[in-house]
């Protein structure tokens, strides 16, 4: 059982950063891969990034290629997304999801166990 829990959410003006934390439960945190994913009112939950157990993998929407970066750190059990450049429709709900043995993962459906959300906001 993995139990994940969101920070780093809030307001922020269009061109400005926030970095997202998702602190992970559970001996077995290393043994995950790690997802973000947004979902904004009335649309679908869509992938943002997904990093492997050890952090040596990691792969992107093209929507926030080049402005977003996830990592982790194992020893703190904490997975992180660094968002740059945010722009007004980077507005979601943001929330992390864990897979077991898990690489490349894009599909929501596919996530063992996920986290409440962080409201991000990006002003114009």
């Amino acid at each position: 059982q993995v139990q994940l829990v969101e920070s780093g959410g809030g307001l922020v003006q269009a061109g400005g950063s926030l970095r997202l934390s998702c602190a992970a439960s559970g001996r077995t945190f290393s043994s995950y891969a790690m997802g973000w994913f947004r979902q904004a009112p009335g649309k679908e939950r869509e992938f943002m990034a997904t990093i492997s157990w050890s952090g040596h993998r990691t792969y992107y929407a093209d929507t926030v290629k080049g402005r977003f970066t996830i990592s982790r750190d194992n020893a703190k059990n904490t997975v992180y997304l660094q968002m740059n450049s945010l722009k007004p429709e980077d507005t979601a709900v943001y929330y992390c999801a864990a897979v077991l043995d898990g690489l490349g993962i894009i599909n929501a459906y596919e996530y063992d166990y996920w986290g409440q959300g962080t409201q991000v906001t990006v002003s114009s």
